[in-house]
């Protein structure tokens, strides 16, 4: 089969496409023909060091596809069935490995690939909006990068329960995006010299909670738009890792809290994977889920889709399809 291999840590160049033998599942695994993989900066993490793995290895932990052969000891999956799971073994490859307790199951109707772009990015905006800061009716949040992948189901969310949400972009294309998403004020961080100020002037109180998957390029914005009691959460580093801090900012911005949350930590249970993952997957199936796949790329295009990503010259989710 053909791989994504990342053969030492570093940037897009050190990936490349290499034969490697299709793996065989173990006792507990299934072994999916993927239909499409997703593209995450998990895996820009891993592939720079970040979150160690040793190389080389292939990457990807996301993906969508039928069941091509089980373990012994699976019992509640079975050979044909579609599945999905974002904590896959190397999904950017035409064969992936997955823990069977790790896979769902795809509705009847929705498009694997769709499945294949929801998993992570759904999930992790699900936790983010019922469990990290359980978001209610009346009040304010603002979402970064309201644009992105998991930017642009936040949103939704959000305003689902009822929330006013404050968006963040970078271009007048991705305006209409999150206004087209529900946002209720969308602001441009690139024409703003204090983006704290700009949150304020629409929220003078501040708000509620941050969801912040950009990191060090809005950590210290996000911050200052807390109100009092206010929750930060730090879900991401899109334009790097955010520096050590003096933990005394939390008492003088008002008492706030501040967290750094992973998905891991929210699926760890199968039941608690299951409930996530049913509501995302039947919100798209039945269509009150909007989900954007921004680019669809070959195997061979991988260097290409991570350029696009990391350079966030994309909207919504990015897809390798082997």
């Amino acid at each position: 089969m053909r791989a994504v291999v990342v053969p030492e840590s570093g940037g897009v160049e050190v990936l490349v496409v290499e034969e490697r033998p299709r793996p065989e599942p173990s006792a507990d695994q299934v072994l999916v023909e993927v239909a499409a993989s997703g593209i995450n900066f998990m895996d820009v993490y891993r592939r720079e060091g970040i979150y160690p793995v040793d190389p080389p290895f292939v990457l990807g932990s996301e993906c969508a596809g039928r069941v091509v052969a089980v373990g012994d000891a699976v019992s509640d999956v079975a050979v044909g069935d579609v599945v999905a799971t974002a904590d896959g073994v190397g999904t950017h490859a035409e064969f992936a490995l997955v823990a069977a307790e790790k896979v769902v199951p795809v509705p009847a109707g929705l498009d694997a690939d769709v499945a294949a772009a929801a998993m992570l990015q759904g999930m992790t905006a699900h936790y983010l909006v019922n469990s990290t800061f359980d978001v209610q009716d009346g009040q304010t949040v603002l979402v970064h990068a309201a644009a992105g992948g998991v930017g642009q189901l936040l949103v939704q969310l959000a305003k689902a329960k009822g929330a006013r949400v404050i968006a963040t972009v970078g271009s007048e294309h991705k305006v209409e995006i999150a206004r087209g998403l529900g946002a209720d004020e969308v602001i441009r961080y690139d024409e703003v010299d204090d983006l704290a100020a700009a949150v304020r002037e629409h929220e003078p109180a501040g708000v509620h909670v941050v969801f912040d998957g950009v990191g060090k390029a809005t950590f210290d914005a996000s911050l200052g738009s807390l109100r009092r009691r206010g929750l930060l959460a730090l879900f991401g580093g899109a334009s790097g890792q955010v520096p050590p801090f003096d933990i005394q900012r939390l008492n003088s911005g008002g008492s706030l809290f501040l967290t750094r949350p992973t998905l891991a930590h929210y699926v760890a249970d199968r039941d608690e994977l299951l409930w996530r993952s049913r509501e995302i997957l039947d919100a798209l199936s039945d269509g009150t889920l909007r989900l954007e796949i921004g680019g669809r790329y070959p195997l061979e295009d991988a260097r290409r889709a991570y350029e696009d990503l990391e350079g966030r010259r994309t909207t919504g989710k990015l897809l390798l399809v082997p």
